[in-house]
């Protein structure tokens, strides 16, 4: 730094707070003071209007921005009295006091130093608003690979989830975490918002079922509906959310009572904005659609009729959109994966596309199906069904001893089912060896023993390459008459369920390699490593845990792969699995291929389900180009609208998954609400500093046990062991420890169940610590006892009431 630098900045902070000998100050350092840095008489051109504002008038907003705006670096308060040269420590707070308010209004803003900048030279970012139910949000860019952005609840007053708008950037932390300020909201994304009407002292509102939208909703008293209070109701905005004020609707529908049948359903419909109904015109193009389309494309395509294809699904599946077969070769094995012909019926540009499109996926409800497709396709033309031909596009692979896939090939074909298998009826039959179940197959038998001995070489290679799964769990609802809950029971995935699902694999990496062979664009389903801050944060943790993730900067597949089999034996293994997935990233789709991280992959699309998924069926449009030697530039699909294409894929895929979480999680809390008060042996799946969370036994349901609930000492939370321990007792409770619970309350609205301890009394008293306990807690022949350090001096947190935001 040079000497007239250094002499500078001192220089300054002298010039502001010696007021009295301000004009002699400046000219004696004048020398010393670079040219934007010295003070100057600026022409305020409103000070006419200043002036007959206020008693005492100071520099103009516009003087102000102007004077900001020339400045390369940001500019602090006392730069911008001197600048402007400011006198009196009045007028300087004065001052002050306006930047402050350019700042609330946005024509200025504040570094993390203290610096202003013009609010014009700031960074602008457009993008997709994602709400929290704790009323903070953020902005997803719509440039790709952008980081989102933080706004904070009181930016989040003027806009909603879903919402397109622009944010202002306002300060970049050291991570480089961004926060914003909302500037404009560019497209309103909720126009018709289900939730639950309320009135309460004279005032109707209606609070959304979703709670990423934080806002409640004002209904004028003549705008209601005759709705009654407690009901679920379809709300029409009349006026979106300002930063002063609520939003304002009226009922556009009352769907019913809080617990009516079927109502979780609905609700998770309209919440997500699903798509639920076809019109008129879909299904005018449907109905166009026979079974004599089939006997006409025989002539075009190979027949495989007499293959023995078999289709293997749960028992209550209903779209059969793949079907196999494999033979034993010289060399390993042939194998035919087929796959419903739905690109033969779906042409672009029609209102039947348009629509699929917009749905994106089919929705899977517990006792409910919003498909894709209307049902005369899914269910019907385009269904692989037994003893039926159907048109299909067939993949076909050699596959080594070693699991590994050989030359492949795809043709249109006509084939027809053999059998509608269950995966419960080939597990008996070809993994178990059951007799009975055999004889009931026949001599499809043999066939499935060839996919059996396949499988075990896929099983290989899939462990060799350091592919990674996950033993997640997933449940199911059995319901009785009139939709009422009789059971939640685990579905347990046998070695059917992963026959079918290592062939459909290696068909989609057949794909994805004719797909990059012929550089032909398309959708591919990418999943890219972690990224290097979620691997640190996670070596932090598991290091205080004891183990190690490989790889150095950059783990492999393989290295995720090792850490599971480590933790397998581990009674937190539950909880550990979640942490690891959630260091990974979301996989997505889009018109680059980069590869599929958790499998491993090189290459990977989806292919194989193109009744039920859109990406699967841009797939097949592009091998059946490419099948039929087309220009690629006659192709439907522009890169641009590729890109835009897997974005909105993969948003309908995560607008599914939360839809059915949001059913399903409702549907517990109401089997729980029948078990109010009854006991149940749980284990501690997680522990945080707030509580508990414990899966009920034979329930498969989760519960929190907060810490006040805990009566009979004072806990701490042990970040390094992941345990709550009493101060007092030296009690501990930790991860996999079983604990005898009672369902206490169950609130339907938050989807959130609380426990108590068993034969705990309700007026049963925390114990009084001595002043030599106090803070410490007592002694204990436990010598191990983990305890947090704190610095001398510090204080200890109060405990909170409620719940931490990371509940």
């Amino acid at each position: 730094m040079s000497i007239k630098a250094r002499i500078a900045t001192p220089v300054k902070r002298l010039l502001c707070s010696l007021h009295s000998s301000n004009q002699t100050l400046n000219r004696a350092y004048s020398p010393y003071m670079s040219e934007d840095q010295k003070p100057r008489q600026a022409s305020d051109p409103h000070a006419d209007r200043e002036a007959a504002k206020y008693e005492h008038p100071i520099a103009s907003r516009e003087l102000i921005l102007e004077f900001v705006s020339k400045r390369e670096e940001a500019t602090t308060v006392e730069e911008v009295c001197i600048g402007l040269q400011v006198d009196g420590e009045r007028d300087q707070v004065s001052l002050e006091r306006r930047m402050r308010a350019m700042e609330r209004d946005g024509q200025l803003i504040r570094q993390r130093r203290g610096g202003y900048t013009s609010a014009a030279k700031a960074e602008l970012v457009s993008g997709k608003i994602i709400g929290h139910s704790d009323g903070f949000g953020f902005l997803h860019p719509e440039e790709s690979g952008a980081t989102d952005i933080f706004l904070s609840p009181q930016q989040m007053r003027g806009t909603w989830d879903g919402d397109r708008a622009s944010v202002r950037v306002t300060n970049v932390k050291r991570d480089g975490r961004r926060e914003g300020m909302l500037l404009e909201v560019l497209e309103h994304h909720n126009t018709e918002i289900i939730g639950r009407y309320y009135e309460e002292s004279g005032i109707c509102f209606v609070r959304p079922d979703n709670k990423r939208l934080h806002q409640d909703i004002v209904i004028p008293a003549d705008l209601k509906l005759n709705a009654q209070a407690g009901q679920i109701v379809s709300t029409r905005i009349v006026e979106q959310p300002t930063r002063r004020s609520h939003p304002i609707g009226e009922i556009a529908e009352v769907l019913g009572e809080h617990m009516g049948p079927g109502m979780e359903i609905d609700i998770a419909i309209r919440s997500h904005n699903l798509p639920s109904q076809f019109n008129a015109e879909v299904l005018a193009e449907v109905d166009a659609f026979s079974e004599e389309s089939i006997t006409d494309q025989l002539p075009q395509r190979k027949d495989l009729r007499d293959l023995h294809f078999v289709t293997i699904d749960g028992e209550d599946a209903k779209d059969y959109d793949d079907a196999v077969f494999c033979e034993e070769t010289k060399d390993g094995w042939k194998l035919y994966v087929a796959i419903a012909d739905v690109a033969f019926y779906v042409e672009p540009k029609t209102s039947l596309d348009d629509e699929a499109q917009w749905r994106g996926t089919s929705v899977y409800f517990p006792s409910r199906v919003i498909p894709m497709l209307p049902e005369h396709l899914s269910n019907g033309l385009c269904s692989l069904k037994p003893k039926i031909p159907r048109l299909s596009l067939v993949c076909e692979m050699q596959i080594s001893r070693e699991g590994i896939l050989g030359a492949h090939s795809f043709y249109k074909a006509v084939i027809q089912s053999h059998a509608r298998l269950t995966y419960t009826e080939v597990a008996a039959a070809v993994c178990s060896g059951d007799r009975e179940a055999r004889e009931n197959i026949g001599e499809l038998c043999a066939d499935l023993d060839n996919l059996y001995l396949l499988y075990k070489a896929f099983l290989k290679s899939r462990t060799e390459r350091g592919a990674i799964e996950f033993n997640t769990t997933e449940t199911k609802i059995d319901f009785g008459p009139d939709q009422k809950i009789e059971r939640v029971y685990p579905y347990i995935r046998n070695d059917a369920h992963r026959i079918i699902e290592e062939c459909m694999i290696t068909a989609n990496v057949a794909a994805a390699r004719f797909l990059s062979k012929h550089k032909f664009p398309a959708l591919y389903r990418v999943h890219e490593g972690p990224a290097e801050t979620k691997i640190t944060e996670l070596r932090s943790l598991l290091k205080l845990l004891g183990l190690t993730l490989g790889g150095e900067d950059e783990p492999a597949p393989a290295d995720y792969a090792k850490l599971l089999i480590d933790i397998s034996r581990r009674p937190d293994d539950s909880w550990l699995e979640t942490v690891l997935l959630r260091s990974l990233k979301q996989a997505v789709y889009a018109p680059e291929n980069v590869g599929h991280f958790g499998l491993s992959l090189d290459y990977y699309a989806h292919f194989t389900s193109p009744i039920r998924r859109y990406p699967d069926l841009v797939v097949h449009r592009a091998i059946s180009h490419i099948l039929q030697k087309k220009d690629k530039a006659s192709f439907t699909y522009t890169p641009d609208e590729l890109t835009k294409l897997g974005e909105h894929c993969s948003m309908t895929e995560r607008r599914a998954d939360e839809a059915t979480r949001d059913a399903m999680n409702f549907l517990k809390c109401e089997y729980a609400q029948d078990k109010l008060g009854q006991q149940f042996v749980g284990t501690i799946t997680s522990v945080t500093a707030f509580g508990l969370f414990i899966e009920l036994g034979d329930m498969y349901i989760e519960g929190l046990l907060h810490i006040s609930a805990l009566r009979d000492d004072y806990y701490n939370f042990d970040p390094v062991r992941f345990t709550l321990v009493g101060d007092i007792s030296a009690k501990r409770y930790r991860l996999g420890d079983k604990v005898d619970v009672v369902i206490a309350r169950v609130d339907l609205d938050e989807r959130k169940i609380d426990l108590v301890l068993a034969n705990q009394d309700e007026l049963q008293q925390r114990p009084k610590r001595t002043k030599k306990e106090s803070g410490k807690g007592s002694k204990s022949s436990d010598e191990d006892r983990p305890r947090a350090k704190k610095k001398a001096g510090a204080k200890r947190k109060p405990r909170s009431k409620k719940p931490s935001p990371a509940e």
